[in-house]
This record gives C-alpha cells, sequence and structure tokens, in this order.
C-alpha cells in the first residue's frame, strides 16, 4: 500500500538482515544493496515481520541509524494466532504433511499452550518492551491491522501522516474484492492483490478454546495498551 505513494521505494521481499545472522554477517553494504534505487527526495521501507520478536534487532538497527521511523502492524492477538495456523496448515498441505488440529496445538494440560510460538509472538507488551529501550514512541507508529483490512484509507493516511509525506493515497486506490474478501489495490489503471495466502478462511476453533484464548491475552493486551498509551478494540 506505501508504495502508491511516490515518494516511497520498498524493496520487493523481507530481507531479514537484522534477525539472520547470515545476513548480518554480510555488512551493512550487502544490506544496501537489497534496496532499489531511490531519489534523495524519496524514502527507502523494507517489510520485515520478524524483526519485531527478535531481541537482537533493536539494537541493531539503533546502532546503525538511531533515527529509523518504524511501522508496526498488529491485529487482535487471537485473530493473529489463528491467522498463523491457517498460514503453516495450508503450507503443509501443499507439502503433503500432517497437520495436528488447531485444539491440540493450543491447549496442554487443559492450559494454553505459552510454547506455542505463534502464542509468544502475541505477547505484543514483551516485544514492544525491548524496541522501547532503543526508540522513543514517537519513532514508532502503530497500524491497526483490523482496521487496515476493514478500511485501509484512514490508517493509510495516518501513516502518510508520520512519515511526513504528502497526501497522495486517495480512495480510487483501493477497491473491495468480494472474491477475496479484502480491498486490493488500483493505480494507474492497474489492479494489485494481496498474495493468495491472505485472506484464508480460519479454521473453526470450539467456543471454549476461543475464549481460553481471549482470557489468556487479556491482561497482556491491557499492558500493551498501557506502554504504548492507546487501546485497540480487541476481545
Amino acid at each position: 500500500m506505501l508504495s502508491l505513494h511516490p515518494d516511497i521505494v520498498a524493496a520487493e521481499s523481507e530481507v531479514h538482515f537484522f534477525d539472520w545472522e547470515s545476513n548480518f554477517e554480510k555488512g551493512l553494504y550487502w544490506y544496501i544493496s537489497q534496496m532499489p534505487l531511490s531519489y534523495p527526495h524519496q524514502i527507502t521501507v523494507e517489510k520485515t515481520p520478524a524483526y519485531f520478536t527478535s531481541s537482537k534487532v533493536p539494537e541493531r538497527i539503533y546502532k546503525i541509524n538511531s533515527d529509523t521511523k518504524l511501522l508496526l502492524i498488529l491485529r487482535d492477538p487471537t485473530e493473529r494466532v489463528l491467522s498463523d495456523y491457517t498460514q503453516v496448515f495450508y503450507n503443509r498441505l501443499q507439502k503433503h504433511k500432517h497437520s495436528q488440529p488447531i485444539e491440540t496445538v493450543l491447549i496442554k494440560n487443559g492450559e494454553i499452550n505459552v510454547d506455542y510460538k505463534a502464542i509468544n509472538r502475541s505477547l505484543y507488551y514483551i516485544h514492544m518492551q525491548k524496541w522501547l529501550k532503543y526508540f522513543p514512541l514517537t519513532h514508532i507508529h502503530l497500524v491497526d491491522g483490523d482496521q487496515l483490512i476493514r478500511d485501509p484509507l484512514p490508517e493509510m493516511k495516518k501513516v502518510e501522516k508520520f512519515l511526513s509525506l504528502s497526501p497522495q493515497i486517495n480512495a480510487s486506490n483501493f477497491y473491495f474484492n468480494k472474491t477475496k474478501g479484502f480491498f486490493c489495490l488500483r493505480e494507474n489503471g492497474r489492479e494489485r492483490c494481496l498474495h493468495e495466502s491472505k485472506g484464508r478462511a480460519h479454521p473453526q476453533v470450539a467456543p471454549t478454546v476461543l475464549a481460553k484464548l481471549y482470557q489468556f491475552f487479556h491482561q497482556p493486551n491491557k499492558r500493551l495498551f498501557e506502554l504504548v498509551g492507546r487501546t485497540f478494540d480487541w476481545h
């Protein structure tokens, strides 16, 4: 969505420079070589979601450029856990591998399985604390991921403002794709949608398990809200 803006150029794929040792050892010039060419007035962006939950990354970014502006998309953690499971489920399906039912992954000895990676990654306040050791909140913009899906334009206007961009992205850049069930992009007559892995239906989960998830995340969510001085409309 950001690449709709003429003053933004974006790396095409996840770079994994700051979190993968094999890439980090290649040095800063390798990292720069992964970026698209840009003009002096443009901002270069890259997207690697794994940075958020890696304990090494905040300090590494800070040491290279303490003025870096950071965008973090957050969804309702329960939705994020279900989405994570869905992606892994389809990946295993394509490779003809067996998948465990979601309840057996989420629940261990009658309680939420805190060893499940998707659960740990969704305890946002734990990871946010590590970022706030190096970057002030003024350098981190939280994007409401659930709102971004339902109505992307208002969220994108906030991002433009955060990055001090002229207002260029508008309603004509978005259209709702009924088949996919979410908004796609339109630019200069060309239409683009997110990867087919996005928008898949989540598995049916027993109401008792969902209730456990909501209850489990209640306190961690509250701690995040206090940390960032903002609330989200989550369960």
